[in-house]
């Protein structure tokens, strides 16, 4: 099984002996308490914003695998399939940066020519050209 679907699974198995969180609530707090966890390991200390880990670190691995567990048990709590709604997002993230792929081409550069806040203006003017027109 894919590793999120796996999650869910393993999830509702252990709910139904009652290893559960009785609201969604518990379960956000949870993810917040492991995106902190991973924030922790993962963010430089380096006032310089220099690197202070490898990026090979193990534990960022872990924490990183927690927060995915989480959300997948956030997505079991609301009868989503996680595997769905990160194929949509995938399926998003497409449409919107080939947006920002032509936009650029009609300057003649490439995304390699630009720069991170211009992407992300670009960025922003893609996700407003997909909002429905009142």
């Amino acid at each position: 099984l894919p590793s999120l679907t796996r999650a869910v699974k393993l999830q509702a198995k252990a709910a139904r002996v009652g290893f559960d969180w009785p609201s969604l609530g518990p379960v956000f707090a949870k993810m917040r308490e492991e995106l902190a966890e991973l924030e922790e390991i993962a963010t430089p200390a380096d006032p310089r914003g220099a690197a202070t880990i490898e990026p090979a670190d193990p534990r960022i691995a872990e924490e990183l695998g927690d927060l995915l567990f989480v959300i997948a048990n956030v997505a079991r709590h609301l009868s989503i399939d996680p595997e769905t709604a990160l194929r949509s997002a995938n399926t998003k993230f497409t449409r919107r940066f080939a947006r920002i792929e032509d936009w650029l081409a009609e300057d003649g550069r490439t995304p390699g020519e630009s720069d991170l806040d211009e992407m992300d203006a670009l960025w922003t003017r893609a996700k407003l050209e997909e909002k429905p027109k009142p």
